[in-house]
């Protein structure tokens, strides 16, 4: 190797860690083009054959020499490729490849083959931290290309690919497939796929299996509300079994797009695992013009040979730090009228609710559905959607009197919307049919007695943007927004749109659009991404909103399996986790579950005995002293509620001096419990700390050792025991150095 180059490797490569594009290597005595992809612990890495063909040869724990990836092709048999397409950077289809395609398209002149060549590459440095490689493919028969990027992430090994696609033929060419990510792993014990399925209340059900020869698919064809069924994330494990929070090789994937997706995952004739990930391409043919860019969203990607913990700590760190609005920063914790109140309130009882907001402590009273409509009131879920003014016999005042009321009372003010949507018993449903998806010739088919605005549409996307900014406009106290979305998409067609396959795709970007514009003028809004529940949970929508709703289902011991599965992708800062009256916990259990995230509260305060409101009051006060460990440092899964009695989730703070550890009996069938010590993770085993109980219920004593000082060596080899058990099925514990 050229001493320059490799001279350049070192001081980019391992003191930055930043991509070293282009990297020209002898191997076999032919020169080769490397494209590493390195983060602190990681590589991915890309090879150019000598038929100019990229290949994805290497994605797994970084090499103490980079020099050495060039032997990793030789190392493996090529025996059986026919095609030399397996391991391909980015598949096209329609020439050699036998195999699930990245790519697929049929161009102007009516011709199906494509494929993709390396042209160039170059790396842009963002930062100290991300670097952008991006890679020049074209067809060497028709003028189209493709050009790839991957995104690093060094201090958190995340890496995001996407692909954008352009063309300057004679005419439009037909994108019938066109994948975000074309991922390759090589592992001779096999691959573990950890997938999701769902309903209404229902979400983050995990499934585990190993994948076997041929295609595994997981997607969704909802179009709105796409993550119902199946949310946009998986996991897959390399190796013998699955991997376990500590231990074993493990990759998580994520697509950043709030509609239709699709991921296969194919074990091929090598026995290696290809990942095929992006948009669904189901019912979405598209006509791409002449100089058009088609460009795909990011699909996220971190490895760990340490276990799933590990990664998900990692995309965790990721998320707070690029990609959720305010990721590092805090969040309001509120009482919300929705339980109280339903559609049956008026400016009274919402006066007493903003009293018992005051009283509780909490930061903001949120008004939830039910404020608007007039020709059409909204006083159930059949009407009133679209008429986006305050219902006069409801609050003759408007929201502005409750919004002043708030503030005099140093409560701040949110507030309910779902501006996507129409019911057809309101005035913009009968003043514009033709904003509204729907067949013209077919009955209309409701889901939750609603249909969807069309956004491919711009002046839909105006009207959208224009009632969200009229609300907040005229009532500038306001100072929080919970966007939800209720309903998929029946019977898609849009009578704005000439090429109807292009439906599925256009909503989306027309719904970003209208988010862009809102974040631009609102940029510190703190805004609550809500879908009947999670049923739009993905990176696409997060990065315009601070925070997320899981699940309608708030039963506390639902909540903690729901909650744990959702935290192997997402930060607790983004959990929005209420007390309700779901479930048949006690309150101290299910507010100790709601405190995992972003406390709200959804009770009917004027109903609590005087020594639940003081415990209410009291966890207000504490959750504060703790929040920021919750929302800001590393998590340890501790205790899984699948295979134990007790489940244990553990907070360590940046600087391993403080921490926070929610134990729940979640099994008490012949008297179960903590029988056993919880082992913690993520302490300084030179350290010492001293371990307190908290958040406990009025007039209740610890039955712990508290104050007894610990070594953190102890604490993550014998452990503690919180004795958690039917008297006591939820312990919180405080653990902090001793100096």
């Amino acid at each position: 190797m050229n001493p320059k180059v490799r001279k350049s490797e070192r001081l980019i490569g391992v003191l930055l860690g930043l991509i070293i594009p282009g990297i020209l290597m002898s191997v076999q005595g032919q020169s080769v083009v490397m494209l590493p992809v390195i983060t602190r612990d990681n590589a991915l890495v890309l090879e150019v054959s000598k038929n100019k063909d990229v290949e994805m040869i290497y994605y797994g724990p970084k090499l103490p020499s980079s020099g050495e990836y060039g032997n990793i092709s030789e190392a493996y048999s090529q025996a059986t490729d026919y095609t030399g397409l397996y391991n391909s950077a980015y598949t096209p289809s329609g020439t050699r490849n036998l195999l699930e395609p990245a790519i697929t398209v049929t161009h102007a002149d009516g011709n199906n083959s494509l494929a993709l060549k390396y042209v160039g590459s170059k790396t842009t440095r963002l930062s100290d931290d991300v670097s952008l490689l991006s890679i020049r493919l074209h067809d060497p028969v028709y003028d189209f290309e493709v050009m790839l990027h991957y995104k690093s992430y060094y201090q958190e090994n995340v890496i995001e690919q996407w692909s954008v696609i352009e063309h300057h033929e004679k005419g439009n060419v037909v994108l019938h497939k066109f994948a975000s990510a074309n991922v390759y792993l090589s592992n001779q014990g096999g691959y573990w796929l950890r997938q999701y399925y769902g309903d209404w209340a229902k979400e983050m059900q995990p499934e585990v299996s190993k994948l076997t020869h041929g295609i595994k698919t997981l997607d969704s064809k909802l179009g709105t509300r796409a993550d119902l069924f199946q949310p946009p994330s998986f996991m897959i494990s390399l190796g013998e079994r699955p991997s376990t929070e500590d231990q074993g090789e493990v990759m998580l994937g994520s697509i950043e797009w709030s509609g239709n997706f699709r991921f296969d995952l194919e074990v091929d004739p090598r026995d290696n695992l290809r990942i095929i990930a992006g948009m669904n391409n189901y019912a979405s043919a598209y006509s791409l013009k002449p100089g058009e860019v088609f460009c795909t969203p990011p699909f996220i990607s971190v490895f760990s040979d340490k276990g799933k913990g590990e990664a998900s700590r990692n995309l965790q760190a990721w998320a707070r730090k690029f990609k959720l609005v305010d990721g590092e920063g805090s969040r309001l914790t509120l009482l919300n009228n929705w339980e109280s109140t339903y559609f049956d309130f008026n400016e009274a009882k919402l006066d007493t609710l903003l009293r018992d907001a005051r009283k509780l402590g909490v930061d903001l009273f949120l008004l939830d559905d039910g404020w608007f409509g007039n020709k059409y009131p909204r006083n159930d879920d059949h009407a009133g959607l679209g008429d986006w003014q305050a219902n006069r016999k409801k609050l003759p005042d408007g929201i502005a009197s409750l919004v002043k009321e708030a503030g005099e009372g140093s409560v701040k003010f949110g507030i309910w919307m779902e501006p996507e949507m129409v019911n057809p018993r309101s005035v913009l449903y009968h003043q514009h049919p033709g904003w509204v998806i729907k067949q013209p010739q077919r009955p209309e088919y409701y889901f939750r007695n609603q249909l969807v605005l069309d956004l491919s549409n711009p002046k839909v996307q105006d009207f959208v943007y224009g009632v969200v900014d009229t609300v907040l406009t005229k009532n500038p106290g306001i100072v929080y927004l919970k966007w939800d979305c209720n309903s998929v998409i029946y019977n898609a067609y849009s009578p704005y749109l000439k090429n109807q396959s292009h439906l599925y795709i256009d909503y989306v970007r027309g719904l970003y659009k209208v988010l862009e514009r809102l974040r631009t003028r609102y940029p510190d809004l703190p805004m609550m991404l809500c879908s009947g529940g999670g049923g739009r949970v993905d990176y696409g929508a997060l990065r315009y909103f601070t925070e997320f709703w899981p699940s309608d289902d708030t039963d506390p011991l639902e909540r903690i399996y729901i909650q744990w599965e959702y935290s192997y992708f997402y930060p607790a800062v983004a959990s929005c986790n209420h007390v309700t009256s779901w479930g048949k916990e006690p309150l101290k259990y299910r507010t100790d579950v709601a405190m995992m995230g972003k406390l709200g509260l959804d009770i009917n305060v004027s109903k609590l005995s005087d020594s639940d409101l003081k415990f209410c009051q009291n966890a207000v006060k504490t959750y504060a002293s703790i929040k920021g460990i919750i929302w800001h440092g590393d998590q340890y899964r501790l205790s899984d509620p699948f295979t134990h009695d007790v489940a244990s989730i553990m907070y360590v703070n940046g600087a391993k001096t403080a921490a926070v550890v929610f134990n729940y009996l979640v099994n008490n069938r012949y008297d179960r419990g903590g029988k056993f010590p919880v082992v913690f993770r993520g302490l300084d085993p030179l350290k010492h700390y001293r371990i307190y109980e908290i958040n406990l219920y009025p007039g209740q004593d610890s039955s712990l050792y508290s104050g007894k000082i610990f070594s953190g060596a102890f604490l993550m080899q014998i452990g503690y025991n919180p004795k958690v058990n039917a008297g006591r099925s939820s312990v919180v514990l405080k653990v902090e150095e001793v100096s």
